[in-house]
């Protein structure tokens, strides 16, 4: 047998206890990332495993790669929206918060491992960033819901303040080994890393999508491979020119993720799985990497670092700042309490090995503990934080799944299906009555096991799955007209036009999207705008209210066919 076939089955028995152990988590309530780190450990020299594992080059390689990987999912998913919402915040997190977070704590490792400031410092910065692996996989199977300003900070913080970290890291391991100067030379080195990075992803974001939607590649199968190729693209760029490969490659994905692109939907399901399988690797080969004996050298020292950095550091770098930004105390709290650790900081634990430092086997012990206290405490005690808190939601109407009709080119058509919960808005009503956007089609309604033939007469209902053809801009329409009835009118939407025929009921667009008009419940929109010109209505002709402006689209034999709406961002007085 060759080598490499015993490695293969070693990697598939890893890959699929890791996989196994995600049912384990939910039933202990601890986090995944404790669960495959564990899985490591039990495979490892000291576990029944007795796998012998302490290369610390390739286990800084393959966690880089797998971190990157995990990153461009996470910008990927995250809307241009949020970031706009909250980057000024996260921003802040993720600089001055993360430096706050290092000096609190590495002042404090110093006093309690007896050792030199600096190499406190270096401990500081090691731990000083939240992880976004942890992050991410925590926020969307923990099954909490919080206000989307919250969740996007916390998201976007974590995603981004992994390069300051790295700065911080690298920053005082140069200086400790004597090849850069404090000073002059740590501020060239935060400035290229950060300027370097955020260019690289963006020009990198920009080409990538002319690339993907002009390439016309012979097979479907290859879209989802080359965004990865392209992302990834942009990380060695970056990294080459002395940036932050992580920054870049996250704003990448935000820049692909928030733009229309070809087979863009199969994309997002091919990263999702491999995010999964880096997450899996990143932190096996990380729990391979630790002797869980030495860490018994370590557990008081771990401890106090771990306390002082969760209760002390961390709470005294987040309140002050998300106070500037409008967030109230129980807000900071959980923002405070997510602050997990994760592959982050073990795998910048690696760096002062590399460096061959002195005492670096003491570090990278000292880190890991901490590591694991942070992600067993505070990532499973995170929905109960929520709810004592008082921040959770009820769960949004998520879409259950979306296909897509896809052409290459612009051409590109979703079929989302919907499942309607007992307060939305369509239950309870009829189909006629949802006023869906002009051009969407419902294909299909299943309702437990039966079919259902989609008409206007049809009435919905709670647990129904609707299966709703549209244009992607079409989207956000479609989510408020499923949505809760208590939801809040989305303030993105203002200024962006809703088409809708000219016979809706001015009752309807009431109910599904919460847009009043001055006029009697009963007539269309044909009909009222009829009342308010003299004479017939001319094509594109507007008329103006205080919160919504009506615009006249099509006309068919003097019949009103089509009417925009557009909901004003600045009522007049």
């Amino acid at each position: 047998m060759f080598v490499i076939d015993q490695l293969i089955l070693l990697a598939a028995v890893l890959l699929v206890l890791g996989i196994l152990s995600s049912k384990l988590s939910a039933r202990l309530g601890l986090p995944l990332l404790v669960m495959f780190l564990i899985v490591g450990m039990l495979a490892g020299e000291d576990g029944p495993g007795g796998i012998y594992f302490d290369n610390a080059q390739i286990a800084h390689s393959l966690g880089s790669l797998a971190l990157a990987i995990i990153l461009f999912d996470g910008g990927l998913q995250t809307p241009i929206t949020s970031i706009k919402q909250v980057w000024k915040p996260a921003s802040v997190l993720a600089t001055f918060g993360v430096l706050i977070t290092t000096i609190i704590t590495g002042v404090s490792a110093a006093y309690i491992l007896n050792t030199s400031l600096l190499y406190g410092l270096l401990i500081g910065a090691i731990v000083g960033s939240t992880d976004a692996a942890a992050v991410f996989s925590l926020l969307r199977t923990a099954g909490i819901h919080i206000n989307t300003r919250l969740k996007s900070t916390l998201e976007i913080e974590s995603a981004t303040n992994d390069p300051m970290a790295i700065f911080l890291t690298v920053g005082l391991l140069e200086i400790m080994t004597n090849k850069i100067e404090p000073g002059s030379g740590l501020i060239m080195l935060f400035v290229q890393q950060m300027g370097v990075g955020s260019l690289v992803g963006l020009v990198c974001g920009w080409l990538s999508i002319r690339i993907i939607n002009n390439i016309n590649l012979t097979t479907s199968g290859l879209y989802p491979v080359m965004v990865a190729a392209l992302g990834l693209l942009s990380f060695g760029i970056s990294a080459n020119l002395g940036g932050s490969g992580f920054l870049a490659i996250f704003i990448t994905g935000v820049v692909i993720g928030n733009s229309r692109f070809v087979f863009q939907r199969s994309t997002f399901l091919f990263h999702d799985g491999l995010a999964w399988l880096g997450q899996i690797n990143m932190f096996v080969i990380l729990g391979l990497l630790i002797t869980p004996s030495s860490l018994l050298d370590v557990w008081f020292e771990g401890l106090l670092i771990a306390i002082v950095l969760t209760l002390i550091a961390r709470p005294l770098a987040i309140f002050p700042i998300l106070k500037l930004f409008g967030f109230n105390k129980r807000e900071s709290a959980l923002v405070s309490w997510v602050g997990l650790r994760g592959s982050v900081p073990i795998i910048l634990a690696i760096y002062p090995l590399m460096y061959g430092l002195p005492n670096a086997n003491l570090i990278f012990n000292v880190v890991f503990f901490v590591v694991l206290i942070s992600a067993t405490v505070q990532g499973s005690t995170l929905p109960l934080a929520a709810r004592k808190l008082g921040l959770t939601i009820p769960p949004p109407p998520t879409p259950a799944a979306t296909l897509e009709i896809t052409t290459l080119g612009e051409s590109e058509t979703e079929i989302v299906q919907y499942q309607l919960g007992e307060d939305s808005r369509a239950a309870g009503r009829r189909l006629s009555q949802m006023a869906l956007p002009d051009g969407c089609v419902v294909a299909m309604i299943s309702r437990g096991t039966k079919v259902i033939p989609p008409r206007g007469s049809t009435l919905l209902l709670a647990g129904d799955h609707l299966f709703i053809m549209m244009a992607p801009n079409m989207r956000d329409f479609v989510d408020i007209a499923c949505a809760s009835i208590n939801d809040a009118q989305d303030p993105t939407l203002y200024n962006t036009e809703l088409l809708l025929k000219g016979f809706t009921k001015i009752s309807d667009i009431q109910h599904s999207y919460g847009i009043s008009l001055p006029a009697t419940a009963h007539l269309s929109l044909a009909e009222f705008l009829h009342q308010l010109f003299e004479g017939e209505p001319q094509q594109d002709v507007a008329k103006e209210f205080e919160q919504v402006t009506l615009y006249v689209r099509d006309i068919v034999d003097n019949r009103i066919t089509t009417v925009g709406i557009v909901i004003n961002a600045n009522p007049r007085d």
